[in-house]
């Protein structure tokens, strides 16, 4: 399992209030790979330590409660996962009220686990995972997003909520509230499977299809490779928004 993680401020923002991070240990029965992507918000620098508290302690605490003793505790996956999004979500609730710097401040959270041909996802927000099998490049999460929801309800096309106005509107993420709902999915992966997590500064401005092709023309490059064009595909068609990814292969 080999990732690379980028992040780039974007054109025209004064911060970059993405951040990302990944992690792969070495266990008994394989490798674990751990990923976590976030899109803070808030302006003033509050949405840069929204993601960064989001992202770190999402890591921490999962590699402090999946694996104990060289085992991998995966029996407990989905439960694991709630407790560390709770976790998080306190974290950055409790700064934002204690700290009046940074009230109102509140990031998106997608994680991603690797273990042994399974690929687990936990999402808060409007960032996304996706999976590239065999040329076949699905959209893993949902969005919590008012534009999201227009389109499950058949009100707005998909090309219409790249232009909507309210298209940045999320409707769930970590931090705002005292208490948050996780979505969690789990796939069946194989070897040189690709994983791409990313920010809305990549999905926001580029359709799949072109996002499917570019891993596709890349495939048999670094991971960093793929991550540098991706973020460069994004800046040339948009540069509006800080984007961040990143690419797994497995």
């Amino acid at each position: 399992m080999v990732y690379s993680c980028a992040s780039h401020i974007g054109k025209i923002r004064k911060n970059n209030e993405d951040y990302c991070e990944g992690e792969v240990i070495d266990t008994e029965h394989g490798p674990i790979g751990i990923f976590a992507i976030a899109d803070g918000m808030g302006g003033h620098k509050k949405g840069e330590v929204a993601s960064k508290l989001a992202v770190e302690n999402i890591i921490d605490f999962l590699k402090e409660n999946l694996l104990q003793h060289d085992n991998v505790k995966m029996d407990y996956i989905d439960d694991i996962l709630k407790q560390a999004y709770n976790n998080v979500n306190s974290i950055v609730h409790k700064k934002s009220m204690e700290d009046i710097e940074f009230e109102g401040m509140g990031t998106t959270l997608v994680t991603a686990i690797v273990y042994n041909n399974v690929l687990y996802v936990a999402n808060v927000g409007d960032s996304r995972c996706y999976l590239l099998t065999d040329e076949k490049f699905d959209k893993i999460t949902i969005d919590h997003s008012v534009v999201e929801e227009l389109m499950m309800a058949h009100v707005i096309t998909e090309e219409e909520a790249r232009r909507h106005p309210q298209r940045n509107r999320i409707t769930r993420a970590i931090g705002t509230d005292d208490m948050v709902v996780v979505d969690i999915f789990k796939k069946e992966i194989k070897k040189s499977d690709i994983i791409l997590l990313a920010t809305d500064g990549l999905t926001g401005f580029i359709d799949d299809e072109d996002i499917r092709d570019l891993i596709l023309d890349y495939e048999y490059e670094r991971t960093s490779n793929i991550s540098e064009e991706l973020i460069s595909m994004a800046n040339d068609v948009s540069g509006k928004d800080n984007v961040s990814v990143i690419v797994i292969k497995v």
